[in-house]
């Protein structure tokens, strides 16, 4: 069952990518998964569950390869940043389908059990990330902020790059941008950065 819901998920994916998430059908969904209608609708109530279904599980996959390079040894912070910004580059460049499903595609309309269950991955999210800030906040190398707006200074401004590349609207590719999103984040987030800014004339 497993492997026919995951099929089902990749099918969606494909047709929400192609037809948009309002125009993409349970008909088209079907017929790429070669499901029939009552083996699709034992496995998801609607279209719209299938789609909050997928939401979260590329939510999951999304925060576990660019938290992957911080597991391990203890990393220092510029290092940290490096690694975290590079993953999400490299995740949204490889993963170009679910990275424009999960930022350009899908919109926040969903019910409550895909919010919560948002919110649950989100949680993880912060506590794994907060597992390699806290050490360095304690020694006073990062910048001290609430880790939501920490987790923006860090992956907003590559976000909006690759926006760009996911829309269609900039077809370079954002990593070629890399060093100078880590630079700038580096200058914004780590301490001895921040204080050498601020002491440069």
């Amino acid at each position: 069952m497993s492997a026919v819901r995951d099929q089902v998920l990749a099918a969606g994916l494909a047709v929400f990518d192609r037809d948009g998430l309002e125009s993409g059908t349970v008909a088209a969904i079907r017929q790429r998964a070669g499901l029939s209608n009552g083996s699709f609708f034992h496995l998801f109530k609607s279209k719209q569950e299938l789609a909050g279904a997928l939401f979260v599980d590329v939510l999951r996959r999304y925060h576990a390869a660019i938290m992957a390079p911080l597991d391990g040894a203890a990393i220092g912070a510029a290092a940290g940043i490096e690694r975290l910004i590079r993953a999400h580059l490299d995740w949204v460049m490889l993963h170009r389908l679910e990275a424009r499903f999960l930022f350009e595609i899908a919109r926040n309309e969903w019910g409550g059990e895909v919010r919560a269950a948002q919110r649950a991955e989100n949680d993880k999210l912060a506590e794994r990330l907060d597992g390699w800030r806290q050490p360095l906040l304690l020694r006073g190398e990062l910048v001290a902020m609430p880790a939501a707006l920490f987790f923006a200074q860090l992956i907003g401004p590559a976000q909006m790059l690759c926006r760009g590349w996911l829309s269609g609207r900039d077809r370079s590719d954002p990593r070629q941008h890399a060093d100078q999103l880590i630079d700038c984040a580096i200058r914004a987030l780590v301490v001895q950065a921040r204080a050498n800014q601020e002491d440069t004339p």
